[in-house]
């Protein structure tokens, strides 16, 4: 690979930003990687993890002179970093993000971003239940998506070049509207997130299960729901307050369906339980044909027997 960007600054250093230093670092695509965080510990693990050349808390001293700036804090502290590094941006830098939430995101940083910066917003479909600096590691982006939802009169060659950097890290890139975004990731990511939140917390209110059998027995389904339970609370409370209209609306439509879900049940039509189960079936069958998971037993999980 050649080198994209002369200085790139990485505001926050969780998974998604931790990830990114490693795969910049590994394929060459700066002479110099700037990572910022506010936390002074979580900064100091960063350095002893060589995951850039320059380290500080402040952002706006780490956008000094970078010519690509990725912000991947959690959405609700979009704002502030906007705010925070405004001024020391230099003329052509691309601003971009991370965020889970595109409408929000764009309303807190768009009117802070000088008119002579290029401000991209994206969101790289990829990620584990890990957070902080140690989560990250190479490839996480390699062979899934990217979208970019780019704002009114966004420069095409500064739109091109933010493509080749995500492609270059192995990522499909696509664009789409921001609220159309939102909605879409309503239902793919936030509600998935949001059930199993709920459903080990159920399992957590019945206390006399949940000190046997529940986690005795955790290597079914529940197991995988605690897995999705095990994300950021911090970046997941920030996108339910920002994305609420779509969550709100797709969550209706779930109660609806698990309503009729019910009634079946209770009524013992198996014609539509299985035709329902069929059809989801077939969803599973269609995502592991895309590439954007394995078909292999346990999917892919490692075993105890194979590490001996």
């Amino acid at each position: 690979m050649s080198v994209l960007f002369d200085r790139i600054a990485l505001i926050g250093i969780g998974l998604i930003g931790s990830s990114l230093a490693h795969d910049i670092r590994r394929l060459g695509l700066t002479k110099e990687i700037v990572v910022a965080t506010r936390s002074a510990d979580t900064l100091k693990r960063a350095e002893e993890l060589g995951l850039g050349d320059r380290y500080t808390t402040s952002s706006a001293e780490a956008v000094r002179g970078a010519d690509l700036i990725i912000v991947s804090v959690p959405v609700g502290a979009s704002e502030s970093v906007a705010k925070e590094i405004a001024g020391n941006l230099q003329p052509g830098a691309i601003v971009t993000d991370v965020g889970s939430t595109k409408a929000s995101v764009i309303a807190q940083m768009q009117p802070h971003m000088p008119e002579n910066v290029h401000f991209i917003p994206g969101h790289p479909l990829a990620g584990t239940e890990k957070s902080g600096p140690d989560a990250g590691f190479p490839g996480l982006f390699e062979g899934r998506w990217c979208i970019f939802t780019p704002v009114a009169g966004t420069d095409e060659t500064a739109l091109k070049r933010l493509r080749g950097f995500w492609q270059a890290l192995g990522s499909k890139v696509d664009e789409m509207d921001a609220e159309h975004h939102d909605k879409v990731l309503a239902i793919v990511s936030h509600l998935p997130h949001i059930i199993a939140y709920n459903i080990v917390g159920t399992a957590d209110d019945l206390e006399t299960v949940t000190e046997s059998e529940v986690i005795k027995y955790s290597a079914s389904g529940f197991r995988d729901f605690t897995r999705l339970a095990a994300s950021d609370p911090t970046m997941w409370r920030d996108v339910c307050l920002h994305n609420r209209d779509a969550i709100l609306e797709m969550l209706a439509r779930f109660s609806e369906d698990l309503a009729y879900l019910q009634r079946a049940i209770r009524w013992g039509e198996g014609d539509k339980i299985f035709e329902l189960f069929t059809r989801t079936r077939a969803i599973r069958r269609s995502i592991v044909q895309a590439g954007q998971d394995v078909d292999a037993p346990d999917f892919g999980r490692p075993h105890l027997l194979d590490k001996k």
